[in-house]
């Protein structure tokens, strides 16, 4: 299977000239993109891609999927009745509805933009039965909390381990799984560490909820006489194949601890202004330290929306105004968040439309009226785009949707 894109309008590349082509063409053979530039070549497929841009698809890095079914149950109410809320409904939720919450969050992702995306649930068959159905590239960690916690039947941590041996053993393509310790109030250290000895048994990577809320620290503060980060750190889990979601209560000391480690951070902005969390995660130093920053929705029950453009929006927007400057964070450093940095963590040969790379893309209509008039193209994209603007979506080099119809 060929694809021909032609004559994009632009092409916001992500190479590390952080190149924007005009009206050049752009070649995918099989799963990926063989050559841009002006393609005379016949392809089975050719896309006029005049009045588009093309970008790499967006990576959601923080979902729970299957909870798209719970969206609008549990609104306006503090964190941790909220997440009482959620883990009543939870334990009555059918194997139907689970699928059917993931399949909504799939279709939703691909609508938007979104062509990877990294969750932590548990049951997670009814994910990947929606990830195969779509079409979409999945990264997925079991969660595990400790047995007194849990709904699961049986033990997480050995559920979590023959989740990663089958999913191995389908050797799909586009999925990928992980362990998902819940987060320091509800998973134990000693099981955080096993968390992490399976992640490494099996080659893979872990993500942790960390530091979201002013509880979570100041009980971690008063149990272990240190800050999240810090007790993550002294039980030797922090490293390049962890990542942490939310970080919004963490100290610059922590963030250098994130950065010396090279774990990986996953901002929240959307979710943790709409659940009311406060913090603000000390993104300037982060970057300054080196950190890789990456971007996530969260769920649909904490953001009612899986829409990577407005968590980018949100992602500057959020830094610019507790920090007092606009210039603080730039629209080019959060698409890297959403692309690049994303795929790094990953290990996905993705994130940028290269040569040899592969073909994860999407098409923005530019004819949508948000997007005029063209002064600044990244600009655009960050501050006035958002998912209705995107046209087609395509993964692995696979069109899944044209024109705004799903193809599957």
């Amino acid at each position: 299977m060929s694809i021909l894109l032609k004559n994009c309008r632009y092409i916001i590349t992500q190479n590390k000239q952080r190149q924007v082509i005009e009206n050049q063409d752009i070649l995918i053979k099989n799963n990926l993109i063989e050559k841009i530039g002006k393609i005379t070549e016949e392809a089975d497929e050719v896309i006029d891609c005049s009045e588009f841009i093309a970008m790499p698809g967006l990576i959601n890095m923080h979902t729970h999927s299957s909870m798209n079914i719970m969206k609008g149950i549990a609104e306006e109410l503090p964190f941790f009745k909220w997440l009482d809320k959620l883990i009543q409904t939870e334990s009555k939720l059918t194997k139907k509805e689970l699928y059917e919450g993931a399949l909504l969050a799939c279709r939703e992702m691909i609508r938007t933009g979104t062509t990877t995306f990294n969750d932590m649930y548990t049951d997670l068959e009814q994910t990947v039965k929606a990830v195969k159905e779509t079409g979409i590239r999945a990264y997925l960690s079991w969660g595990i909390v400790d047995e007194d916690k849990t709904n699961q039947k049986g033990n997480p941590l050995n559920n979590a381990e023959n989740f990663i041996k089958q999913t191995i053993q389908e050797n799909n393509k586009l999925i990928k799984a992980g362990a998902g310790p819940h987060a320091i109030y509800s998973t134990k250290p000693e099981l955080i560490k096993q968390s992490k000895k399976l992640a490494n048994k099996y080659n893979t990577f872990m993500h942790i909820h960390a530091s979201e809320t002013r509880k979570e620290v100041k009980d971690c503060y008063y149990n272990y006489n240190m800050r999240v980060i810090e007790l993550l750190d002294s039980i030797n889990v922090l490293d390049e194949n962890t990542c942490l979601a939310h970080v919004g209560w963490i100290t610059k000391k922590e963030a250098k601890i994130i950065s010396e480690k090279k774990a990986t951070v996953i901002l929240n902005p959307t979710s943790n202004m709409k659940l009311g969390t406060g913090g603000n995660p000390p993104l300037p130093e982060l970057l300054k330290y080196g950190a890789n920053v990456t971007i996530g929705t969260d769920s649909t029950v904490s953001n009612n929306s899986l829409d990577m453009f407005e968590a980018m929006k949100y992602t500057a927007l959020l830094q610019k105004h507790m920090r007092w400057d606009s210039s603080i964070i730039t629209a080019q450093q959060v698409i890297d968040f959403a692309t690049i940095n994303a795929a790094k963590f990953l290990k996905l040969n993705a994130g940028s439309i290269e040569e040899g790379k592969i073909a994860d893309l999407i098409l923005i209509d530019l004819k949508e009226p948000n997007l005029q008039p063209i002064n600044n193209i990244i600009a655009n994209i960050v501050y006035s785009a958002n998912g209705n603007c995107v046209n087609t979506t395509i993964i692995n080099g696979k069109i899944k949707m044209k024109n705004k119809s799903y193809l599957f």
